[in-house]
């Protein structure tokens, strides 16, 4: 039997070296607490009700309701009525590398790399399913689940066709239910590619527009229209986004003093760092370290030894 592809380090959930992706099936009761993730969440509702509770908000959740959380993103579930989701997480390590090139695909790119940042969602996507795009994600989904008893290294690419075709039947479906026809629906230029490549390689790095526009051999004042007409955000402040995610990280893994994780993301001042954070989570970076590695999710087992997510540690 495999080892289980998740493990728990002061009280955040995050993958194992080797891992890739997983779904599951959970239901859920009453009231679950607010919680967050190193890798990159997809709840898919099957059935019941609830409310989702995010850095965004309150809002309620039935069936064919789907929730996208970047990698720092909070959220919890409220009033949970036999709440059916069909989670799938993976890691941030395939999302930079098997699935990189997804960023340049309009419908892909919007899922997953600029639409949890636009129109002031804080890493947090949603929208709703069809019936027929619901069925559709729960054959991929059921393929995931299925995998997780089998060893990685003899299935990675089916693990991986399965979890883009999920992605594709998704991605379709956030482009529909957009909020504006004026929405941008993805990084496809690839001077916008290059470009947030550029920033997530160095995010500590006191990048200045006009450095940035050398690198790629544009105007500057023409590499900002690209990038909005891209992602909705002029490049600094995508780039303050990945600061604040790598940001979430470095305090809940890490132990290093929190003005010192600031200039580790390119925010020497305490102060600014702490107001572009508290911007982007809706608190401060000590409050955040202290709620979330004190409350995660924790692990179990099913009857098959497979992790599943259940409850929360205090």
């Amino acid at each position: 039997m495999h080892d289980d592809p998740v493990a728990e380090s002061e009280g955040l959930l995050y993958f194992t070296d080797g891992s890739l992706a997983y779904a599951g099936r959970y239901l859920h009761h009453g009231f679950f607490h607010t919680h967050t993730h190193s890798f990159v969440e997809v709840a898919v509702v099957t059935g019941g009700s609830a409310i989702h509770h995010a850095t965004t908000g309150r809002e309620p959740l039935r069936r064919g309701d789907v929730v996208l959380l970047r990698p720092g993103a909070w959220h919890g579930y409220e009033e949970c009525d036999r709440l059916e989701l069909y989670n799938c997480c993976f890691s941030v390590e395939l999302l930079h590398r098997e699935l990189a090139w997804s960023r340049e695909d309009a419908l892909l790119g919007y899922l997953l790399w600029t639409g949890p940042y636009s129109m002031g969602r804080r890493g947090t996507l949603s929208f709703r399913l069809s019936g027929k795009a619901l069925d559709e994600c729960l054959t991929q989904l059921d393929g995931l689940d299925r995998l997780r008893a089998f060893p990685v290294s003899h299935h990675r690419g089916d693990i991986i066709g399965h979890l883009s075709v999920l992605l594709g039947n998704l991605a379709r479906a956030a482009a529909e239910t957009r909020e504006g026809a004026e929405e941008p629906v993805g990084p496809a230029h690839p001077a916008v590619v290059r470009a947030m490549r550029l920033m997530e390689g160095r995010v500590a790095h006191d990048w200045t527009l006009t450095e940035l526009a050398g690198h790629l051999h544009l105007t500057p004042g023409y590499l900002v229209r690209l990038f909005k007409a891209a992602t909705g955000l002029p490049p600094m402040a995508y780039l303050a986004r990945q600061r604040v995610e790598v940001a979430a990280t470095l305090l809940l893994l890490g132990e290093e003093p929190i003005a010192q994780i600031g200039e580790q993301v390119g925010w020497g001042d305490p102060n600014y760092f702490a107001r572009r954070f508290k911007a982007h989570f809706g608190m401060n970076p000590s409050s955040y370290r202290r709620k979330f590695t004190h409350r995660s999710v924790t692990i179990t087992t099913n009857s098959a030894g497979n992790p599943g997510l259940r409850g929360f540690a205090t």
